[in-house]
């Protein structure tokens, strides 16, 4: 029997807009590769909120393009982080023990969210949205909402709806008719100060992982919703191969959690039975790809497909369960990592806690300002 699970909702808590108080958020934080027109909607959102948005830049972005398209009125922070200063964030065990393997995630989603983090803490920062820049968030009161169940849980994410955003294995098992959701993610995600000692691996479906603590995933709700802009998971093989680790990984984990297990139960045992079933699911799918007419669609598909399966053959269950006690180091030394940050920069009162430096302050103690441009209102 295939281990894989359409849905994780059990896992959420669901909330009707309308019985939820609304609290400000302080920030949006948004990673961005993509032409500075992209951040227009985080833009706005901002300006609307009325707070400050952080655009975090690389690739077709930079910070001088995005502040040149600041709001008028609104605070924005963009960052180019192509070149941070050393030992701003941690080396993470789960990035080196993967670096110049075929696992390694070439990409810096991660990185800049937790450069989010890092300054969010340091600015003293509250409440904070994560927010992908290819997300619509058609009422803006929505990031407010989430914001205001963060008194009873750890993170509110919206219902992302419009095109559905899955792994290209699981947008292929749903066009051959398996009952295939989304989940929460980082792409329209408010979170609170408990959270932010959490942190996110450079990994496919690192947002999953920034949710979980050490048994299981931590309270989460769902209320508003977000739109996912159209993209097609089809379009290279590469995609697939770069996501397989991470989705086989967090698939895996959270069809134990949805079965009532915690992360403790995740042994080679149990990853040896799951990525056999992960295999199979892949192979059935193929099959069933293959079965239709062809085209180019067909052709795409089954060429993403079984470059995803080839990766999957590679992955062993002695992997996953080191990957995970890496993980579960790297939780431990962000959280020292902060600990360090905060006492050097952080200005103590007698008998008080750590005041809040701000924003303007929060970049140049953390050595930003020559990577940053920061439009006030």
């Amino acid at each position: 029997m295939i281990g894989h699970h359409g849905s994780h909702r059990d896992l959420l808590r669901t909330v009707t807009s309308a019985a939820v108080p609304t609290s400000r958020i302080d920030a949006i934080v948004v990673p961005t590769a993509r032409h500075p027109a992209a951040l227009d909607a985080a833009l706005d959102l901002g300006a609307r909120l009325g707070c400050a948005v952080v655009a975090l830049c690389s690739r077709y972005s930079s910070a001088d393009q995005v502040a040149a398209r600041a709001r008028p009125g609104g605070e924005l922070v963009a960052v180019d982080t192509d070149r941070l200063p050393a030992g701003l964030l941690p080396e993470f065990g789960t990035t080196t023990m993967l670096a110049g393997t075929i696992f390694e995630r070439r990409v810096d989603t991660s990185l800049k969210r937790n450069l989010g983090l890092l300054l969010a803490g340091v600015a003293g920062w509250q409440r904070v949205a994560f927010l992908d820049d290819d997300i619509a968030v058609p009422d803006p009161q929505d990031l407010n909402r989430a914001a205001g169940l963060l008194d009873t849980a750890d993170a509110a994410a919206l219902a992302v709806q419009g095109f559905p955003d899955n792994s290209v294995v699981c947008h292929a098992y749903r066009e051959v008719g398996g009952a295939q959701e989304t989940f929460i993610g980082g792409g329209a995600l408010v979170v609170g100060r408990s959270l932010m000692r959490s942190f996110f691996p450079n990994v496919y479906n690192e947002d999953w992982f920034f949710l979980l603590d050490d048994r299981g995933i931590g309270s989460s709700a769902v209320v508003g919703r977000a739109l996912q802009k159209v993209y097609d998971p089809f379009a290279n093989d590469q995609r697939a191969r770069s996501e397989e680790f991470g989705d086989c990984l967090a698939e895996g984990l959270l069809a134990l959690l949805d079965d009532g297990g915690t992360l403790d139960r995740a042994d080679a045992e149990f990853f040896a039975r799951f990525i056999a079933d992960r295999r199979a699911m892949i192979s059935d799918i193929v099959a069933r790809v293959a079965a239709r007419p062809v085209s180019p669609e067909r052709d795409r598909m089954l060429v993403a497909l079984k470059a995803a399966r080839g990766r999957c053959l590679l992955i062993t269950p002695e992997l996953y369960v080191d990957y995970l006690a890496a993980w579960r180091r790297d939780r431990r030394m962000w959280r020292t990592h902060l600990a360090v940050v905060g006492a050097r920069l952080l200005p103590r009162k007698r008998h008080h806690r750590a005041a809040p430096l701000g924003l303007a302050k929060a970049l140049a103690e953390l050595g930003l300002v020559d990577h940053a441009r920061h439009v006030q209102p």
